[in-house]
């Protein structure tokens, strides 16, 4: 469906500290940064392309919500604890969502504000895998 996705920040430098580490726990990296030299401009992450981008083209401070697939639980973990460590605000700790509240069955996730005060997340859907 998607080919890749991204979002702007007021300063790439800051928001990569964050997203290489709360990225990383996922298992994605810089695969493109522009310039190439020093990513000042956009940082694209993925495995073998990006598929979300950092940059300081787009508008910033919209707010906006990116839910990344992780491959277990404790990538979930592993996620927050690193967003949290690399200057990210807890928005919702690890853990299973309820049905009430409008989550399906086995949606185990975690979400952390970038340092834009987007809500980033990452989701492992026990059983859908």
């Amino acid at each position: 469906m998607l080919d890749h996705t991204g979002i702007g920040v007021a300063d790439v430098a800051r928001s990569a500290v964050y997203y290489d580490a709360a990225l990383g726990a996922l298992g994605l990296r810089r695969a493109m940064q522009l310039p190439p030299e020093t990513g000042a401009d956009g940082i694209g992450y993925g495995r073998e392309y990006p598929v979300f981008w950092i940059d300081r083209f787009h508008p910033h401070g919209v707010k906006q919500h990116t839910a990344f697939a992780a491959t277990s639980l404790a990538q979930v973990d592993a996620f927050h604890a690193a967003a949290v460590a690399a200057g990210g605000t807890d928005n919702g700790p690890p853990g299973l969502r309820g049905f009430e509240k409008g989550y399906p069955t086995g949606y185990y996730a975690a979400f952390v504000l970038d340092p834009d005060g987007n809500n980033i997340e990452a989701v492992f859907r026990e059983g859908a895998r």
